[in-house]
């Protein structure tokens, strides 16, 4: 699985999910949360109010693409935030 991204759930996002971390194929940030959202339809509604880091930083256009071996951290807001 060269080709693969892997994404980090927090909070909402991973109990929306069922799990703490993702594989997904590497593409746009985009189509990789499409891709959660198909097969996690509880994800859809939280997407909206998540915040996004890839690698480390802070990523506003869902039109980037994530390179394989990246790392995705899907942030909702926390508690007071």
């Amino acid at each position: 699985m060269a080709d693969v991204v892997e994404v980090r759930l927090y909070a909402a996002a991973r109990a929306a999910v069922g799990a703490s971390t993702l594989q997904v194929p590497a593409g746009s940030l985009s189509s990789m949360l499409e891709a959660i959202e198909a097969e996690h339809p509880p994800f859809a509604p939280v997407r909206s109010r998540c915040s996004f880091l890839v690698d480390g930083e802070a990523v506003h256009d869902p039109g980037v693409v994530v390179a394989p071996g990246s790392v995705v951290d899907v942030l909702p807001p926390f508690a007071g935030g």
